[in-house]
């Protein structure tokens, strides 16, 4: 299978299932790296 043909399986499976991953869902690791990166101080849970 070349590598094109992978691709586009690939982008054909993930247009078909349900909803794609959103940047806010991906946990605390990477809301702590927004917050360092603007410079905004991180909030922790209750």
């Amino acid at each position: 299978m070349s590598s094109q043909t992978r691709f586009i399986k690939s982008v054909v499976a993930a247009s078909k299932s349900d909803l794609p991953e959103m940047p806010w869902t991906r946990g605390r690791r990477r809301a702590a790296f927004i917050a360092k990166r603007s410079g905004a101080p991180l909030k922790k849970a209750a």
